[in-house]
């Protein structure tokens, strides 16, 4: 069993930035796992934002934050990050960190065994 706890939301002005961790804990550790960034907007469906493969040498990014996010690992502190740069508007959702048993990423969410809570992002215009 894994859990997983996001930190570093809030609100933020458009042009801003802010970075996203996700701390791992339990009987398995980060490594063992690849992660992942999702978001759901108010009365939108949950959306794949970004992940990073087991080893952390493969990342990949939804077309609407390639060029402005970036996701990362720790394993050592079993912590995945997401710096957001260039906040818009249209980012505003709750965040989601994603663990998936497998050494590759994935776009969709039923793939993923372990899901964090969320935080909260919101960028004024």
């Amino acid at each position: 069993q894994v859990q997983l706890v996001e930190s570093g939301g809030g609100l933020v002005q458009a042009g801003g930035s802010l970075r996203l961790s996700c701390a791992a804990s339990g009987r398995t550790t980060s490594s063992m796992y690849t992660m992942g960034w999702f978001r759901q907007a108010p009365g939108k469906e949950r959306e794949f934002v970004s992940t990073v493969s087991r080893s952390g040498g493969s990342t990949d990014y939804a077309d609407s934050v390639k060029g402005r996010f970036t996701i990362s690992r720790d394993d050592a502190k079993n912590t995945v990050y997401l710096q957001m740069n260039s906040l818009k508007p249209e980012d505003t959702a709750v965040y989601y960190c994603a663990a998936r048993a497998h050494n590759r990423g994935s776009y969709y969410l039923h793939e993923y065994n372990y899901w964090g809570q969320g935080t909260q992002v919101t960028v004024s215009s």
